[in-house]
């Protein structure tokens, strides 16, 4: 009781205060002045960059954007303002009155009472220039400002809202998620495509190491959601992850980031690519749901002609096909087309190859299930089929992209995996990896998604350092 008196004490002393002359402007995104429905005078406060300024003769005209909105707010104010300071890319702070626009072209618009610039910019200096249509090779240059362009924004803002949409569609089916170490001292992959991390400075003793083991940068969190798999049913994880690849492709880079989940007492590959198919699927209809405009933006100016948005748009309808990695060799060899490799039995398909067994399936997602024990991790489990000796393995080969998931069922069976370590000689790094099938093992599976590789596939966006905020690639590592 004490407290509640001493606040009321505090409201009457400020009632005695004055009021003020009018309600105080309230902060809007320009997002939520856009989509205001009271527009009869109330007054706001938005804070932005100029995206345009155009001078008349009674009026200046004004759009500014915060990022919320692929739309720009339009500013309408007084012509005896100095505009002088008020150029593109400048950051301002305006407040006034919403009102209903007499122009078709937007609902709304501020009539600007107050304007405040917060940064200058100069326009003629400034390598975003208005009313420029730049090329994304030409926008790589400068990683600390592509981020204000159209384009660029569409992009983030939808990488924003998947996020998002992967998350809830784990949350919702019952995952937990787990952060995995970045820092590890494990190859998962078994590719040795590895960054080795070393103190610097001081820190830095050439005999030893810093945690007693060679540590890397990690190239999956797949073995620490298996671990945790031991305890969980459902696990996953969403975060960076790093290949010391020396690679300059469309669609490769240094540092991504990968979805990837594990599921426990999974018995057939065909569970596996039923949670596969539902996380795609679910998660390019929110973001459609969600970022139209965005994503419209990009199809019309990133991947013209190209039908990338009617597959994604029809994706709820679209069941994948399933093939063996056995079948879609015989597809290849009987191609009428001549590949860069040579498709053989035994071998991995290469990038060609899945774009051309998409496209010869109907330009659909496709499933290869079944491929060869010699080219899959120690981990996949043995289907014990005789001469061929092939792995549960699986990968979703998607149209425009090619590989887009990868997973499959983990060998549980502790002789099998007991073999196939010894005969590699990682018998003694994965004791720990072997632990886990003596104490409470269960039949278990789970998979992996670059997320880059999925943002290139629903927007068209060819070359996978577009679709993320900052590209690290071979000789490149700007900012």
């Amino acid at each position: 009781m004490l407290e509640v008196r001493c606040l009321l004490r505090s409201v009457r002393f400020c009632s005695s205060a004055p009021f003020p002359r009018h309600k105080p402007s309230a902060k809007l995104s320009v997002r939520d002045a856009l989509g205001a429905q009271n527009t009869s005078g109330e007054r706001i406060k938005v804070q932005g960059w100029i995206r345009s300024v155009r001078s008349q003769k009674e009026v200046l005209f004004l759009h500014v954007n915060d990022g919320s909105s692929l739309e720009s707010l339009q500013i309408v104010a007084d012509s005896s303002l100095d505009s002088r300071e008020l150029t593109f890319g400048s950051s301002v702070e305006i407040q006034g009155q919403l009102v209903k626009s007499p122009s078709k072209r937007q609902n709304v618009e501020l009539k600007a009472e107050k304007i405040k610039i917060i940064g200058n910019c100069d326009a003629k200096a400034f390598p975003i220039k208005y009313k420029e249509r730049h090329p994304l090779e030409y926008l790589r240059q400068y990683p600390h400002f592509r981020c204000r362009t159209n384009v660029l924004g569409s992009i983030l803002r939808i990488r924003s809202e998947a996020t998002a949409a992967i998350h809830s569609f784990f949350k919702d089916s019952g995952f937990v998620h787990i952060h995995t170490p970045i820092i590890t001292s494990n190859d998962s992959e078994g590719a040795g495509e590895l960054f080795q991390l070393e103190p610097s400075g001081k820190l830095k003793v050439p005999e030893e190491n810093f945690f007693n083991v060679p540590a890397f940068l990690t190239v999956s969190g797949q073995l620490h959601l298996e671990v945790m798999s031991g305890a969980f049913t459902q696990v996953f994880t969403f975060g960076p992850t790093f290949r010391a690849e020396n690679s300059q492709s469309r669609r490769h880079l240094a540092e991504f980031y990968m979805v990837e989940a594990e599921i426990s007492f999974v018995n057939s590959l065909q569970d596996l690519m039923q949670v596969i198919e539902e996380l795609f699927k679910a998660t390019a209809m929110m973001v459609l749901s969600n970022c139209p405009e965005d994503v419209e933006l990009c199809h019309k100016f990133i991947a013209p002609g190209q039908k990338v948005i009617s597959f994604v748009d029809k994706a709820q309808y679209i069941c994948c096909l399933i093939i063996s990695y056995t079948e879609a060799v015989e597809i290849l060899k009987q191609a009428s087309q001549n590949f860069t490799f040579t498709p053989e039995w035994g071998v991995n398909l290469q990038t060609e190859h899945e774009k051309y067994l998409v496209k010869h399936c109907g330009n659909i997602p496709v499933f290869i299930i079944n491929y060869p024990l010699a080219i899959k991790p120690f981990y996949m489990r043995d289907n014990e089929d005789g001469p061929q000796h092939t792995v549960a393995a699986v990968d979703l080969l998607v149209p425009g992209v090619g590989e887009l998931f990868g997973g499959g069922l983990r060998e549980e069976r502790y002789h099998f995996l007991e073999e196939r370590l010894a005969r590699s000689g990682l018998t003694e790094v994965y004791q720990w990896y072997l632990d886990l099938r003596r104490f409470g093992s269960v039949p278990h599976g789970g998979f992996g998604m670059g997320f880059e590789r999925y943002l290139q596939c629903i927007l068209g966006v060819d070359n996978i350092k577009d679709v993320i905020p900052f590209p690290r690639f071979p000789h490149s590592c700007l900012l």
